[in-house]
């Protein structure tokens, strides 16, 4: 233990490297008990004139959506050796959530969803919280970014194999088999994150010490950019809906768009994304100067609303194929996705000293996004119950194109205002020589 601890304080590349794994493994590990029961489809299952799954995944989002706000102050207070026991916790406490989905029969088990739902929306803060106010943030959430590209993806593929070796598992208990299944690498990867050591002195000057947050503090920081963040907010919701929509219904878009689609598909064009977004956050971890890497985050998020309106125009005119437009609106959603999850308010904190963590700005986005999931799905249900699951994403893909392109825009203006008033505050902190970790 001690050489692993000597390691981890002495190599930079080995710091680098066990952050990226333990970070991208936690994560990775969560989504098997989120994400295998979405690739049930629950065929002639009805709940109140509605499709069952729909009311699956309506109940854990909603549990997902109140774990968001409870996350707003759960996170943003929450000290360090408390980490490792409340992500154990939220796990074990989803788990038994999928075990009584398996026990409690159709049409009563829904509401474990919900219940499952409700632990894990905390897990990404809990992971996030051991990465950031760091030198080396982007890079090292470079493991998360990739972990929330491809994780669901391969989920289906994993769930689609277990069910081949164990047909007579029904879809109702597929999620806790596989939830068990991942339980012990999931303690693992925890462990991994527990003996990372805290950010030294350098980080400290460099990104801002990130300590838990008090109502005060709060308070202060939504009277001083709550104009900004609101904005962030509306583009990360339409983003968040529009990604959850994909991922839920993926099954039945491809069934739609091609009826010759492999199962392989989901991991295949996941991980091609995963490539294209971790190149671009790695390109983002390359610049130290806080202005131009909040500015670069920006770019990569408008060029990922461009790609993903882009594409699905291309689609429509039946210039490219359903894979390629899988693939392309995914990577575009992907693009403005992350950074705003793992890059920008970090990058917000470090430019204007803000005394936060980037926890709290990520949870009052992700419970707005979840509000508009909910609403999406709700509104798919009750309005436009004969609109198909592939047209709907195109309409969505359009707006979200328009619409948070302008709201980009108005922040973009309303941040390059604050950094006027406030000047380069960084600038003396970004010529000094960094020491290895």
């Amino acid at each position: 233990m001690r050489h692993l601890n000597r390691l981890l304080t002495n190599s930079k590349i080995f710091f680098i490297f066990w952050c990226i794994l333990a970070a991208f493994g936690t994560y990775f590990c969560m989504y098997a008990f989120r994400k295998p029961f979405t690739s049930g489809t629950y065929s002639g299952l009805l709940l109140w004139n509605l499709d069952y799954k729909a009311v699956l995944i309506i109940a854990q989002v909603m549990g997902y959506m109140l774990s968001k706000f409870v996350g707003i102050k759960v996170i943003s207070e929450l000290k360090a050796s408390g980490r490792t026991k409340l992500i154990i916790g939220l796990i074990v406490f989803a788990e038994v959530a999928l075990l009584l989905f398996g026990l409690v029969p159709y049409p009563y088990n829904f509401v474990f969803l919900l219940m499952n739902g409700l632990p894990l929306g905390m897990i990404w803060g809990v992971v996030f919280s051991y990465l950031e106010g760091r030198r080396f943030t982007e890079m090292l959430t470079m493991g998360m970014s990739i972990s929330l590209i491809v994780s669901s993806g391969i989920m289906k593929t994993v769930y689609f194999t277990v069910h081949e070796w164990l047909p007579m598992i029904s879809e109702f208990w597929m999620p806790c088999v596989i939830g068990a299944l991942f339980l012990p690498l999931f303690l693992l990867f925890t462990w991994m994150l527990s003996v990372i050591p805290e950010p030294d002195e350098t980080d400290k000057l460099l990104r801002v010490e990130r300590l838990p947050m008090t109502s005060e503090d709060k308070r202060a920081v939504l009277k001083e950019y709550g104009i900004g963040i609101i904005g962030i907010g509306l583009v990360y919701m339409m983003l968040t809906t529009m990604r959850d929509f994909r991922d839920n219904f993926s099954v039945e878009i491809w069934n739609e768009i091609d009826i010759h689609w492999d199962k392989t598909v989901f991991s295949i064009t996941e991980a091609v994304t995963g490539i294209v977004v971790l190149m671009a956050i790695g390109c983002l971890s390359l610049i130290r100067n806080n202005i131009k890497g909040f500015w670069g985050t920006q770019y990569i998020i408008a060029l990922g609303l461009l790609l993903s309106g882009g594409s699905t125009l291309l689609f429509h005119i039946h210039l490219i194929t359903p894979f390629w437009w899988m693939l392309l609106v995914g990577t575009g959603m992907f693009l403005a996705y992350t950074p705003i999850q793992v890059v920008l308010f970090d990058r917000m904190i470090a430019l204007f000293k803000i005394k936060a963590n980037a926890g709290f700005f990520v949870y009052i986005c992700d419970s707005a996004g979840y509000m508009g999931s909910v609403g999406l799905l709700l509104y798919k249900e009750f309005f436009m119950k004969d609109l198909s699951w592939a047209k709907m994403l195109m309409q969505f893909s359009y707006l979200l194109t328009i619409i948070c392109t302008c709201i980009l825009i108005f922040t973009a203006i309303f941040f390059n205002r604050k950094i006027g008033v406030k000047g380069p505050i960084t600038g003396i902190l970004d010529r000094m020589p960094i020491n290895s970790k």
